[in-house]
């Protein structure tokens, strides 16, 4: 049998979620965010496809949302329903017969599976989740991680498609580079820069010229990407978290220092609440800053000594914040607690 990589995504995951509760909103244009107020500083966490029709997105401020949507469900964030139903999504993976599960977050993985038929296997797997869970997914096959990430959104919704080293540039190498996994529009322009625009002169690209523009790790990994290459087979190794940090838009701007720091150690705190369940203490801080009306700044320092002292990070993080010498109003916190490597490392 061959070995193939088929990538689980799980279609309009928290909206789908939300419409099991609510059967009434199916075929509505529905959105997730924040705590489902429109008017209040927060992002669209997902849409409808209905919504997606009127251009909402992901990332989208709640009230642009508002703006192309007028119609549009407003719904709240509600973190513990979407990890009860994540668990049962990622439970009914691993129960395929011999297939190794790699899970990328709540609402997708990679499964390597053996067999002559991947197709027969995709469909298999998008049956076993609804009706474990009531939920549709989409599932990409490929040959690789890359191709099978990739694959899955030409098979949305509730679809699959096959993506190969034989279709490859067929179906990829006319496509702008932006549409590799991985690739952003920042990547994109400087890959432009160089004159490679689409996956096939990324493809073709001479290595060296990669190397130079962009470092030895990233060039390669470009080059590789272009081709469709990379991993073959899922890692079901468990997850270390490297770091837990938390932020906070606040819907009133923060205005004076005072404020500013009374705001960090209550992060703070919660950052150290999470970071003592993995009893591993902090050794960096990291602090996000964003200025109003849409500035962001990142800064991070290295503690002397790994600690579990929330005045330590507090103080930490506002030194940082006072060094930033900005006097201008704060709409975003957040504050990051990056720690110490677990026994044996990563």
């Amino acid at each position: 049998m061959t070995p193939w990589v088929l990538h689980v995504d799980m279609d309009q995951f928290l909206v789908a979620v939300e419409l099991l509760r609510r059967p009434e909103l199916v075929g509505l244009p529905v959105v997730v965010g924040g705590r489902g107020d429109p008017t209040e500083r927060a992002v669209v966490s997902t849409a409808s496809y209905e919504a997606r029709a009127h251009g909402v997105r992901s990332g989208l401020a709640l009230k642009l949302a508002k703006r192309r949507s007028p119609d549009a469900v407003f719904l709240p964030v509600d973190f513990p329903v979407y990890e009860a139903a994540s668990a049962v999504v990622m439970q009914t993976l691993r129960a395929t017969p011999g297939a190794v599960v790699e899970v990328l977050g709540w609402d997708e993985a990679f499964v390597g599976i053996e067999t002559d038929d991947p197709l027969a296997a995709a469909r298999s797997i998008q049956a076993a989740v609804l009706e474990a869970t009531g939920l549709h997914c989409s599932v990409g096959i490929g040959d690789t991680l890359v191709r099978a990430k990739i694959a899955t959104d030409f098979g949305k919704p509730q679809g699959t498609f096959r993506l190969t080293r034989d279709n490859w540039m067929e179906v990829m190498g006319e496509r702008p580079t932006t549409a590799l996994w991985g690739v952003g529009t920042k990547i994109g322009a400087r890959l432009e820069a160089i004159g490679i625009r689409t996956v096939a002169d990324l493809a073709a690209a001479d290595e060296e010229a990669l190397v130079a523009a962009f470092g030895p790790a990233s060039g390669s990994h470009l080059g590789r990407l272009g081709r469709g290459g990379g991993r073959t087979t899922p890692d079901d190794t468990p997850w270390v978290a490297r770091a837990h940090g938390r932020e906070t838009t606040y819907q009133a701007d923060l205005i004076t220092p005072d404020e500013v720091r009374a705001a960090l150690a209550e992060l703070a705190a919660r950052v150290v609440d999470d970071v003592r369940k993995e009893e591993r203490a902090v050794q960096r801080v990291h602090l996000k800053v964003r200025f109003a009306p849409f500035f962001t700044f990142t800064k991070v320092r290295k503690l002397p000594e790994p600690t579990f002292d929330v005045e330590v990070i507090t103080q930490t993080a506002y030194d940082l914040y006072l060094a930033l010498d900005d006097q201008r109003r704060v709409r975003l916190l957040g504050v990051r607690g990056e720690m110490v490597p677990p026994d044996g490392g990563y």
